[in-house]
């Protein structure tokens, strides 16, 4: 059956507004994705760690939110205080968890300079007030002794805590492991939220900030693995005295 010229136009303008509609619903029914915050950005609220059980901060929930400074411009790192010289070959992995073997703290070096092995206490099990368990070794040293770091890794928070004090936080390169440094007496220059520190780089200096005590001076250091490194402050704590002495 033969169609007029008119009606040839109209049936292909319905055709074309057709195609037109479907491609509309099909694009507004896709789904949205979701952007993804980037893993060295703090989230726009943090919470002050509640201490693992212990007298500074660990990993074991949250009593307070902080608002997060705004970020910092990278800085270039600053002459390292001990990396060179206290770098040794990778120990095998021996965390009291046994998670050590699949995190980034194999290799660590002891985050105050100046400390020997031999001069460590394992206090990672030792009671504290409230029935609380430390969670972290005391690293006794006197008050400016250089706090460096442990490991590579950026620098996620900086805090001032009611418990630990002068606190810093730092995510390992695996994206799972943090270590936490509080009781410090201040930071190191050029010290700011959102930059890689080196093995060994100044990261502070011992204090007795927080509730360490007067002239109570160390460095209260933990250890923990997280499953999401946005949530740096939630995660299961490891023993760093073995890690540190390499036993």
């Amino acid at each position: 059956m033969a169609f007029s010229p008119r009606a040839r136009v109209l049936l292909l303008a319905g055709s074309i507004l057709l195609g037109l509609t479907a491609l509309v619903w099909y694009l507004s029914s896709r789904p949205r994705s979701t952007p993804v915050t980037p893993i060295d950005q703090p989230p726009t609220t943090t919470a002050e760690l509640s201490p693992p059980p212990n007298d500074a901060g660990g990993a074991t929930g949250a009593n307070a939110d902080t608002p997060t400074p705004e970020a910092s411009p990278s800085v270039a790192p600053s002459p390292s205080v001990n990396g060179a010289t206290q770098t040794s070959p990778t120990p095998a992995a021996s965390a009291q968890d046994g998670h050590a073997a699949n995190s980034n703290v194999a290799g660590l070096i002891i985050p105050v300079a100046g400390i020997r092995p031999e001069q460590l206490q394992d206090t990672y099990t030792q009671s504290r007030s409230e029935g609380r368990t430390h969670n972290a070794i005391d690293i006794m040293a006197a008050r400016n002794t250089p706090v460096v770091a442990a490991a590579d890794g950026t620098i996620i928070k900086l805090f001032q805590s009611e418990r630990g004090g002068i606190t810093l936080y730092q995510l390992a390169t695996d994206n799972r492991t943090v270590y936490y440094y509080a009781h410090l007496e201040r930071y190191a220059d050029g010290v700011v939220e959102n930059r890689f520190a080196r093995r060994g780089e100044l990261l502070g200096y011992v204090g007795d900030s927080g509730n360490a005590g007067k002239d109570n001076c160390h460095l209260h250091f933990s250890i923990w693995l997280v499953t999401d490194p946005k949530r740096f402050w939630d995660g299961e704590n490891i023993n760093p005295y073995p890690l540190l002495t390499k036993r």
